[in-house]
């Protein structure tokens, strides 16, 4: 039995393929909010108690028997642990190319959470570790009002901005620059309401290194969920020496049976880029599909118009993804990409495969 999975696993992983991943629909599919199952209240990075209980119970295809045992992350009242490690095995075939394939570790990370006045006052580590050398994604002091409808953070975050979505190279997250490998320091006002859940940052624009000059970026995003769907904006402005770069974006999730879809767009001021600037505009459809209990199939569809001036020079991609999580804290997943961009280049136009397992807790 095992040996037909391994089998079924491998040629879909040749059929299919991607390095997409995306988590806000399981936000969408149960109707709440990404601060019902994260620490970080913007999403992303390291589950809560709900969190970890639901991948648990909720997400697999079968829950192994632990005995009395239950992996909640806390290891006291106030200290938490978490983290995730990602390997994978990649195919890339490029027009008039050799085709390349790697096996490689894409990322290695691990959480922790201290809580001096449990619920109020937070302390968290977000540590890349592999592959390459360590490096600090996030690193914050978080303190809630006593009600828990606004909180404050300082140190290295995430910008709130768009959907969460886990898959940096997403164009809706590589173009405007705001993804979880772009993290900057400065301040997070934010407010959890019942429906509502909005947040302001005040950073360096720095995407994380040293501040290089006395402009400082705001970035804001506001969003409204209900249970069935949700619609947000966003808006980031970047006051920099280099050239200041503006941000404005829509985003939104629907539910319908057992499909959960996404939506992105975001439209781009540069004006480091080019002589006198450059505007773009990015977009984002999903659809994912869970069929089964552990099985999931995301679709998605991209669009990239890197110049707004200048004619037939957009870039689409299309993605096939499917997700399995067979038992608590692993999951494999396999799917294709295929990019569609100018013809005169090839790279605008492979198609990438890849099959990768994600072991979390």
């Amino acid at each position: 039995m095992k040996r037909s999975w391994i089998r079924i696993i491998a040629l879909i992983a040749v059929a299919f393929a991607t390095d997409a991943t995306a988590e806000p629909w399981f936000a969408v599919q149960q109707g709440v909010k990404c601060v019902a199952c994260h620490v970080n209240p913007t999403g992303g990075g390291m589950r809560n108690e709900f969190g970890t209980t639901w991948s648990q119970r909720v997400l697999p295809a079968r829950q192994l028997d632990t005995g009395d045992f239950n992996w909640t992350g806390a290891l006291s009242e106030h200290i938490a642990l978490g983290g995730n490690v990602r390997a994978s095995a990649t195919y890339v075939d490029v027009p008039h190319q050799d085709s390349t394939s790697e096996f490689d570790i894409d990322e290695a990370r691990v959480y922790l959470l201290l809580e001096p006045i449990p619920q109020r006052l937070s302390l968290y580590i977000d540590e890349r570790v592999a592959p390459g050398s360590a490096d600090n994604r996030e690193l914050w002091a978080q303190f809630w009002w006593s009600d828990r409808s606004w909180y404050v953070k300082a140190g290295q975050l995430y910008l709130p901005y768009g959907l969460r979505l886990e898959d940096d190279t997403a164009f809706v997250r590589q173009v405007p620059g705001i993804n979880m490998t772009t993290p900057d320091r400065g301040i997070e006002l934010g407010y959890e309401g019942l429906n509502w859940t909005a947040q302001l940052a005040v950073t360096n624009g720095s995407a994380g290194g040293a501040e290089t000059d006395n402009g400082k970026q705001l970035s804001a995003r506001a969003e409204y969920v209900a249970s069935a769907w949700r619609f947000g904006a966003a808006a980031s402005f970047n006051d920099a020496d280099a050239g200041n770069r503006s941000l404005g974006g829509l985003f939104a999730g629907l539910r319908t049976g057992p499909v959960s879809w996404l939506a992105e767009a975001d439209y781009i001021t540069d004006d480091a880029l080019g002589e006198s600037g450059r505007d773009q505009w990015v977009g984002l459809v999903e659809a994912n599909w869970r069929f089964a209990a552990g099985h999931n199939l995301k679709a998605t569809a991209e669009f990239f118009e890197p110049d707004v001036d200048v004619d037939e020079d957009e870039q689409n991609r299309w993605s096939l993804v499917w997700e399995f999580v067979p038992v608590q804290f692993v999951q494999l997943r396999t799917g294709v990409r295929s990019y569609d961009g100018i013809p005169q280049n090839d790279l605008q136009n492979r198609t990438t495969a890849f099959v990768q397992l994600n072991a979390y807790f």
